[in-house]
């Protein structure tokens, strides 16, 4: 099995990685990245395998919640574990914050991010209605203590 490490990022990287995602039909820009996180407090999280980028997290404070806005695994490095590796990391770097929710969201055509956090122990919080039902975003939440 190989070794998957984790470590802080940066934005170009991953900004890289969202490019390489095929669900992210639009991937967000390094201004948008900046805009959202630069002036809170934030966690930048990549995963390599043998030193190869293959996933990342990104999170932000909204609200004295930390908010778990993006991620994502490169498909040739899925069904690895790089996922719940970077929720924990990142899940245990907002318990030493003194975070004690977790919200993150996601489209109802994500249905694997969907199952993921409920397999994590998130729970549906608000459904926001879209003109389309794949596009229906839920909104979801995590008590940590």
């Amino acid at each position: 099995m190989k070794s998957i490490q984790i470590r802080l990022g940066s934005i170009p990287e991953v900004v890289a990685l969202s490019q390489a995602i095929p669900e992210f039909k639009d991937p967000h820009t390094a201004e948008v990245y900046e805009e959202r996180i630069s002036s809170v407090p934030h966690l930048i999280l990549v995963a390599e395998i043998e030193g190869e980028p293959a996933g990342f997290k990104v999170g932000y404070e909204r609200d004295r919640i930390f908010y778990s806005w993006m991620g994502a695994v490169l498909p040739a490095y899925r069904r690895l574990g790089i996922a719940q590796k970077l929720a924990n990391q990142q899940e245990k770097w907002a318990k030493s914050q003194a975070y004690t929710t977790i919200r993150c969201k996601t489209r109802n055509h994500h249905k694997g991010m969907f199952i993921f956090a409920l397999k994590n122990g998130f729970d549906v919080i608000e459904v926001q209605v879209k003109d389309s039902i794949g596009e229906n975003r839920i909104l979801l939440q995590k008590t940590i203590v």
